[in-house]
């Protein structure tokens, strides 16, 4: 008995020792820093995917949605490679040589890689790039070539320190440029090295999930966290699909583009995603005519477009499957922040010969079809080289307006989805915070307590335009940022709080909208409320006049 009084009377000694100091001892031990993994979409409309009010098959992704938080407020720069230059850097693309497609990310913005990376963190990318500056053959016939893999195997398609892996990525898997045949694609590479040749059942976006969960496999093994960056070429034309995945949605756009918008707004209200009071159901904004006055032939040949852009999406949805499936095995989930994008809305374009990024045959010299040279069952094939058209991009960003390259809702206003065990928001809930693709980098910087460099590698760094939306995440707030600005191509628009000033590419007229009564930019208000609209253009003018510095244009046109 003395015994045990004696071995009891230690351990109450030694817990009035350790217990007065048990929260110092948890302060000094650190948190586990999250995985982090972004999944970006490439012209994916607004509401195209399930979670969002799409008919499209996206069961993973809108997992996601049900288990974590949707942010129905959030925006990008309208187009590929401005908007891939803000996410990684946080900052406005123009000031880190992005003004313009084609050019390399400048070197006084520091990539979410390069940070991570300097702070313990282990650093991937699969998918697509577009950052780099562009390299060209001098003729088209030898660019032809090169595109269809028949001359040039060996030589870079851009400068190599611009590639991924010399931007922070310690692994990279994918495309350089941003335009490709999905079966055989150009510009593919493994880190710095060319992938010459990929085997004949070959399919980019599958390829980009396999590689994806190989790399969750590899940096799983290792005790640091690590960043991952999944950057799909789907579903950006050309529309390719494997037959199989184009079949189940053989039909299922028979009722046009102006019966999709309609039933795509109605789920949208259901989900209370939009309010019908302020956000009016308008007319499919397109070039092509109405649907019910196509003939036959022009309704299946239409409707096999959507068929396929459907099925490409739902590839990467798949993909998303994946992803989550290796994260639950390797017991990660839970530690793993995951976002969900798109680089900007569903894109109009259709393109209509080869030349610079479109090539004219096959690596076996098969030549490619372009738009009306294709019959209705070709669409999909790697033969195929077409696009939905501005039509069905109208539809596929229901409820807003236009498409890719506008600066009008249809072509900056994305989905945007956040996972994470450290949301202190109720599942499935919905946040209409203001916030934009730059401001990707600050949240994640303050989620892991990273400070953002003055400099990095001797290059010093222009401040971030980004700002933190971690109070979001944490249900302390559902106010976003003040405003931004946007630019692109000569598209053009400023939001501030309620208000939106925008003007259509290749025009000089700006027009005026209150987005709190008026979501989806139907009445111009610019002639009613001229103060207003002098006010915001002065503050777009002085913003844009601040840039002009880092603006370096590219010469001749850019790609896609």
């Amino acid at each position: 008995m003395k015994k045990t009084f004696k071995h009891w009377s230690v351990a109450f000694t030694l817990l009035t020792i350790i217990l007065p100091n048990f929260e110092i001892l948890a302060q000094k031990t650190p948190a586990k820093k999250p995985n982090i993994i972004i999944i970006m979409a490439d012209d994916l409309g607004y509401s195209d995917i399930g979670c969002f009010g799409g008919e499209i098959n996206t069961p993973n992704i809108d997992r996601l949605a049900k288990n974590g938080l949707r942010m129905t407020n959030f925006y990008n720069n309208a187009r590929c490679c401005p908007t891939r230059a803000s996410l990684l850097t946080g900052q406005y693309a123009h000031k880190v040589g992005l003004s313009i497609n084609g050019n390399a990310l400048t070197k006084n913005g520091a990539t979410i890689a390069e940070i991570l990376k300097e702070n313990g963190y282990q650093t991937g990318m699969v998918g697509k790039w577009h950052l780099s500056d562009d390299i060209t053959k001098p003729s088209n016939p030898e660019q032809l070539k090169w595109l269809s893999h028949q001359a040039y195997p060996n030589d870079n398609f851009a400068s190599v320190e611009s590639y991924p892996i010399n931007r922070g990525f310690q692994k990279h898997y994918g495309i350089i440029w941003g335009v490709i045949d999905y079966f055989d694609p150009f510009s593919l590479v493994d880190g710095e090295k060319n992938v010459q040749e990929v085997p004949k059942d070959y399919y980019i976006t599958e390829a980009i999930n396999q590689k994806s969960v190989e790399y969750i496999q590899e940096f799983s093994k290792k005790k640091d966290p690590y960043f991952m960056y999944v950057a799909h070429t789907a579903p950006h034309w050309p529309l390719h699909a494997r037959p199989e995945d184009i079949a189940k949605y053989k039909g299922k756009y028979d009722m046009g583009w102006d019966e999709l918008r309609k039933q795509r707004y109605a789920r949208m209200v259901k989900l209370g995603l939009i309010n019908p009071k302020f956000t009016k159901l308008i007319d499919v904004d397109g070039r092509n005519p109405k649907w019910e006055k196509l003939t036959a032939q022009e309704k299946e040949f239409h409707a096999n477009k959507m068929a396929t852009h459907a099925a490409m999406i739902e590839k990467v949805d798949t993909g998303v499957g994946q992803i989550l499936a290796e994260l639950e095995r390797t017991h990660t989930l839970d530690n793993t922040l995951i976002f969900f994008l798109a680089d900007n809305g569903a894109s109009p374009e259709i393109p209509t010969n080869p030349g610079y990024d479109r090539p004219g045959n096959t690596r076996a010299g098969i030549p490619m079809k372009y738009d009306k040279e294709l019959s209705p069952n070709e669409i999909g094939s790697e033969i195929s080289y077409t696009g939905i058209g501005s039509n069905w991009a109208n539809a596929a960003n229901t409820p807003y307006r236009f498409w890719k390259l506008e600066s009008f809702e249809g072509g900056i206003h994305t989905p945007m989805i956040v996972h994470w065990a450290g949301l202190k928001t109720a599942k499935g809930s919905k946040a209409p915070a203001l916030a934009h693709v730059f401001d990707i980098l600050p949240t994640i910087l303050d989620i892991t307590q990273t400070p953002y460099p003055a400099s990095y590698k001797g290059n010093a760094l222009t401040p971030l335009d980004g700002k933190s939306f971690l109070p979001v995440l944490q249900g302390k707030t559902q106010k976003g940022r003040e405003d931004i600005f946007f630019e692109h191509e000569s598209g053009k628009a400023y939001i501030k709080g309620d208000w939106k000033l925008v003007q259509k590419t290749r025009t000089n007229q700006w027009e005026l909208y209150n987005l709190s009564a008026d979501r989806n930019e139907t009445e111009n208000l610019a002639q009613k409320d001229p103060s207003k609209t002098a006010e915001m253009q002065k503050a777009w003018e002085g913003w844009y006049s601040s840039l002009k510095p880092y603006i370096k244009p590219r010469p001749g046109s850019g790609p896609r």
